[in-house]
């Protein structure tokens, strides 16, 4: 992220969020796979379907440990603030589209895209905090 310094906890965020990401992305995958080709049955399903959730669980630790290993109080503030604006966009979004889905045949949203939309509005927020400090 462009808000973030060049700080030990930075580097150490973002090789952890990295790590916790690709896990998402693989876990994803290959449970996609799973699913289409070998059908499984049974509390292998709960348990295939739950593992992608688990590296989303991990990003969040990695946030939390971001927070707490981060000392300039500006930048952490500045990431605070672009998570902030990036959950109000998602529960803009998500409101908006739960009454359109209500009124109108608007497709349903899939929740799976909760948590990827979240870190897009964070990404979106950044340059324009940025941008109010400079």
């Amino acid at each position: 992220m462009d808000c973030l310094a060049n700080t030990a906890a930075t580097r150490q965020y973002l090789r952890r969020f990295a790590i916790a990401m690709a896990a998402y992305i693989v876990l994803t995958m290959a449970v996609s796979f799973c699913f289409r080709h070998f059908y499984p049955t049974g509390p292998l399903t709960y348990l295939l379907a739950i593992l992608p959730a688990l590296a989303i669980i991990a990003q969040i630790v990695v946030v939390g440990l971001y927070l707490a290993g981060e000392t300039d109080e500006f930048q952490r503030n500045l990431f605070i603030q672009s998570v902030l604006w990036g959950l109000g966009g998602l529960l803009s979004l998500t409101s908006i589209w739960g009454m359109l889905e209500s009124f109108t045949p608007i497709p349903h949203f899939q929740p799976i895209w909760t948590f990827p939309v979240f870190w897009c509005f964070v990404g979106l927020s950044s340059p324009f905090l940025i941008r109010r400090y400079r």
